[in-house]
């Protein structure tokens, strides 16, 4: 095997340009495409030359090559839009990255109104991970109390908040949001 197509391989390739421009264009109705796809196909048959039978059909084989690529370059862009002018762009819209904040300023205003024991519930509990048994012990308090501080801090956040229900408040997956505010 040589280094590279034979002259007759590339004498051959080279008097299918015609066709194959032609065929590509009738694949892609655009001068454009049609001349990419050309392009495409040449340099895969040039990569794969050696898969080449000399004995059979040059022009065959270079047509099946284009229009595999023609039909994987469809599947491809099949969800793609063309947007030239920015049309469609121009329309789309993305969520403002400020609703975390804000979420985190209305949460801090919210959180400074409780009662000091109910935030220092809230802190032990949710920020800090400490069992109810663990928190009542360093607040010199019975777990029911700590259970019961924390359940009244919850219910009026979500009133401060204008949340409908106080177990959106989640204690366990709020500490980074409770050692945000309170940090």
């Amino acid at each position: 095997m040589s280094d590279g197509p034979s002259l007759k391989f590339q004498s051959e390739l080279t008097k299918l340009l015609p066709n194959l421009r032609a065929f590509a264009r009738s694949l892609t109705r655009s001068s454009d495409q049609a001349d990419d796809l050309v392009q495409e196909a040449l340099v895969k048959a040039w990569r794969n030359w050696h898969q080449f039978a000399p004995d059979s059909n040059l022009k065959a084989w270079m047509f099946t090559i284009m229009r595999n690529a023609h039909l994987s370059e469809r599947r491809k862009r099949k969800n793609e839009v063309q947007d030239v002018e920015g049309e469609f762009a121009s329309q789309l819209s993305a969520k403002a990255e400020q609703p975390g904040h804000m979420d985190l300023i209305d949460f801090q205003v919210a959180f400074a109104k409780l009662l000091p024991e109910h935030r220092e519930a809230l802190v032990l509990i949710g920020a800090e991970g400490f069992s109810y048994e663990e928190a009542a012990l360093m607040c010199g308090c019975a777990v029911g109390t700590m259970k019961s501080r924390v359940n009244r801090a919850r219910t009026k956040l979500a009133a401060l908040m204008g949340i409908e229900s106080a177990a959106e408040i989640g204690v366990g997956e709020a500490s980074d949001v409770f050692v945000r505010a309170t940090g």
